[in-house]
């Protein structure tokens, strides 16, 4: 099924309407590997798991609205990074900052909270971390939420191939100056503007928590780092997209249309291996719950909800 949504919400559930209410979100810690991840979690631990794994440079705080709409029909789990949010940013020592170390950190985080079939919640880095760990534990998986998470090379402009790719080896002076731009107050900002329907809505808090991050120098130097390594993610497409071919996990795709990082082509091209995904197009940017969050709870509750 392929839909245009065009509105800040699309009909509500069959079964209730999803309130508005404050439902309580609950903020932990946990240590994993000796690294302290902070996670917000809601809902009823018997229901069907969903986890939720940000973007760049974003963090939990990307799900606050999202948590409360879900919660009473879904367990959820929203961490942060290392690097990112609450959790800790760990020296080079102790973590060194590549997907492959995220992941591997996400799957302890897994192991240490006892998740064991799950729904996953991707949006950006959180792609990349997810189909990982996918790869890895194809038993964990109940299914996908794809938000804005490429897997495939059409959802890149040639322009942004070019970039990815010239942070590969020794960085060149151009790729340093496009590193250093992505962790800057302006690039943040700009992520959460462009595309948006009314950017004077906009809740300021969004990027102005990243930022936040950003001004402790190690989480600056994580975020950066993972920046430079995201050319591994493109060396991984063919094996995520062979394990989309071999799994057939269920998949339902929304995503903001007027992203100019990840492009709608992008999401189109998860039908090639996954036919029966459910794609739903949201008129907005590259966070498309900032300005979507109910309308994209109304499809996860449709899709995942009677389960």
């Amino acid at each position: 099924m392929l839909g245009v949504t065009g509105t800040p919400a699309v009909a509500a559930h069959p079964n209730a309407l999803i309130s508005t209410a404050t439902i309580a979100v609950r903020y932990h810690t946990v240590d994993v590997n000796g690294i302290k991840i902070f996670y917000r979690e809601a809902g009823d631990s018997s229901k069907p798991t969903i986890l939720l794994l940000h973007g760049f440079p974003s963090s939990s705080h990307m799900y606050r609205d999202l948590l409360p709409l879900l919660s009473p029909y879904f367990h959820v789990v929203a961490p942060d990074y290392p690097g990112s949010g609450n959790s800790d940013a760990p020296s080079e020592a102790v973590f060194e900052p590549t997907f492959a170390n995220l992941t591997t950190v996400t799957e302890g985080f897994v192991q240490k909270m006892s998740l064991k079939h799950f729904i996953i919640y991707m949006q950006d880095f959180g792609g990349p971390v997810g189909f990982r760990m996918a790869v890895h534990h194809p038993d964990w998986v109940r299914g996908f939420i794809i938000q804005n998470a490429n897997a495939y090379l059409d959802g890149l402009s040639a322009d942004n191939i070019k970039g990815i790719r010239s942070l590969e080896g020794e960085l060149t002076p151009a790729g340093k100056q496009f590193a250093d731009s992505t962790v800057e107050p302006q690039f943040t900002e700009l992520m959460y503007r462009t595309g948006v329907r009314n950017a004077a809505d906009l809740d300021p808090d969004a990027w102005k928590a990243d930022l936040q991050t950003l001004q402790n120098p190690d989480s600056k130097r994580i975020q950066r780092a993972l920046i430079i390594n995201y050319h591994t993610n493109l060396d991984q497409y063919p094996t995520w997209q062979a394990y989309f071919k071999k799994y057939q996990p269920k998949a339902l795709i929304v995503w903001g249309k007027n992203d100019q990082i990840f492009l709608p082509p992008g999401a189109e091209a998860y039908k090639r291996d996954l036919p029966k995904a459910e794609i739903h197009f949201f008129d907005t940017g590259h966070f498309a719950l900032e300005e979507d969050a109910s309308g994209i709870a109304d499809q996860i509750i449709r899709s995942y909800g009677q389960e």
